[in-house]
């Protein structure tokens, strides 16, 4: 018999707050926090100059424990020694160490100046940059490993970085490593710390957003002239726990994931294709035991970008057979790539406890191209709803689809 499996705990560090009242008070205010990068005006034919960074100072830990992480590990960190906080499970508590406790975390790839400072090696001929954290920081796995050391965390360590999907891959494979009784509890989440590369790759692909005087118009997902992407960054973490193991302890259960389902396009490398992201999202249906007409809110993945914008929603729409009510939140803090689909999932578990959900902000004039989805507009929507859908589509073809309960 498969394992319940709900979530305890959760923190972010995002561009419109770390706490939930602060980020509900963002969404109701409907700005987003993208700005213009003075500091990359020094690359040659870039022509986006916009993004969402976080304000951010790292708390004063132990340096002992911190000295191998760069910024997305910082992040990270903090995000997960708040969520824990948040799970009311300390540091000393039995669960640590007991193995029962594992983490599944996921980022694009690890820090950016480390893997300068490598470079470097390879121009000047020399090693002088390069010291004994110079990998830590670097290597895809810094997030999972640093937090695991910062903790003394001996449980599975999984790790994802499947660029957009890293995050919400590693909330669907801690769900299911508690479901098969292999773990207690999971850390699960992502980050991804802010680059100017990060931005020049879709500036390459001419899918990055070039309304460099307007930075509060854009991104502008679903609509007639949207004209890309915004980078952002952050991290996310939630706490998984099997629902027994939970009420034993006496925690404070925040919600329940019903389902999940992961994929490949197995046709292009950054083309999305719409066949097989409705295959994920109606795995994730079956997985979860309901029919299309159960849920009643899909955060999209909604990424402002044309062959984005209309393979998303006529899958989804090929899904529901309605318009059910949709909307995305990278228009508010940009797309947050490895930490975008713990980021979304967390908002929008937050917005299913409220009642109510975020318009698709800078949404003016619907293309006509996309499909006749509820894209929710204005005021944002009261919607009473006991399930919900939060989807993510990656570079490699790579599709997930979560589903959580309202409890």
């Amino acid at each position: 018999m498969r394992k319940r499996v709900v979530i305890t705990g959760g923190s972010v560090v995002s561009a419109l707050g770390n706490e939930w009242p602060q980020i509900f008070a963002a969404l109701k205010a409907g700005k987003n926090r993208v700005r213009y990068m003075k500091e990359w005006e020094r690359y040659r034919d870039m022509n986006t100059m916009l993004a969402c960074p976080v304000d951010f100072t790292m708390p004063d830990y132990p340096r002992k424990k911190t000295r191998g992480l760069g910024r997305i590990g910082q992040l990270a960190l903090v995000s997960a020694d708040r969520a824990l906080a948040n799970a009311k499970i300390s540091a000393e508590d039995q669960i640590i160490k007991s193995g029962r406790l594992g983490i599944a975390y996921g980022s694009s790839m690890g820090s950016i100046d480390p893997l300068l400072d490598f470079y470097s090696m390879l121009v000047l001929d020399d090693t002088k940059k390069i010291n004994a954290t110079t990998y830590i920081k670097a290597m895809p796995q810094t997030c999972a490993a640093n937090i695991g050391v910062f903790f003394g965390i001996t449980g599975r360590l999984i790790t994802t970085n499947t660029a957009c999907t890293s995050s919400s891959q590693a909330i669907g494979f801690a769900y299911e490593t508690i479901q098969r009784g292999i773990q207690d509890v999971m850390l699960a989440g992502g980050a991804e710390e802010l680059s100017a590369m990060d931005a020049a790759i879709f500036d390459t692909l001419f899918a990055a957003s070039t309304k460099n005087d307007n930075p509060e118009k854009t991104p502008a997902a679903y609509d007639k002239n949207r004209d890309g992407l915004v980078v952002g960054e952050g991290a996310g973490t939630l706490i998984l726990e099997e629902y027994e193991h939970a009420k034993a302890r006496g925690a404070d259960i925040i919600a329940e994931i019903a389902g999940f389902a992961t994929n490949t396009d197995g046709s292009h490398i950054t083309s999305p294709n719409r066949s097989t992201q409705s295959i994920v999202m109606k795995m994730s249906l079956e997985d979860a035991g309901l029919k299309p007409e159960a849920i009643g809110y899909v955060n999209t993945h909604g990424t402002a970008t044309d062959t984005g914008d209309i393979a998303e929603s006529w899958a989804t729409h090929d899904v529901f057979q309605r318009p059910v009510p949709a909307s995305t939140l990278k228009s508010y803090f940009g797309h947050t790539l490895g930490a975008c689909g713990v980021l979304e999932a967390w908002i929008s578990i937050n917005m299913m406890r409220e009642n109510w959900y975020c318009p698709n902000l800078n949404l003016r004039e619907l293309d006509p191209q996309v499909a006749p989805l509820d894209y929710i507009v204005t005021e944002g929507r009261v919607i009473n709803t006991e399930y919900i859908m939060s989807n993510n589509f990656a570079f490699g073809g790579i599709n997930t689809s979560l589903i959580f309960k309202k409890l």
